[in-house]
């Protein structure tokens, strides 16, 4: 599942893609990345993350990411629980 998305976003412009297998993810007091997608017993968090060169391609490429057949729910479905999915889009502030 995480190496099949990969060539797709970068069909459409991304310039990498990385995917985490959380392995030391500890529950919160107050907020966690458990808590936030809440996370069960038997599961563990993944972090993912896309890198485009620009907003207007991410903006462009997520689009055909999205009408892509590769994507589609009926032909490719999701092994987890796609509701609890966090997105957002952030600007690099440093890279070292």
């Amino acid at each position: 599942m995480s190496k099949q998305p990969r060539k797709f976003f970068k069909d459409y412009g991304a310039l990498k893609m990385v995917e985490c297998w959380g392995v030391d993810v500890p529950d919160g007091k107050v907020t966690s990345f458990p808590m936030a997608v809440k996370k069960k017993d038997d599961e563990t968090v993944v972090f993912s993350w896309v890198v485009w060169p620009s907003k207007k391609i991410h903006d462009e490429g997520m689009k055909k990411v999205m009408a892509d057949p590769r994507s589609q729910r009926d032909i490719n479905p999701m092994p987890f629980d796609g509701t609890r999915l966090i997105f957002g889009g952030f600007e690099v502030l440093v890279e070292a």
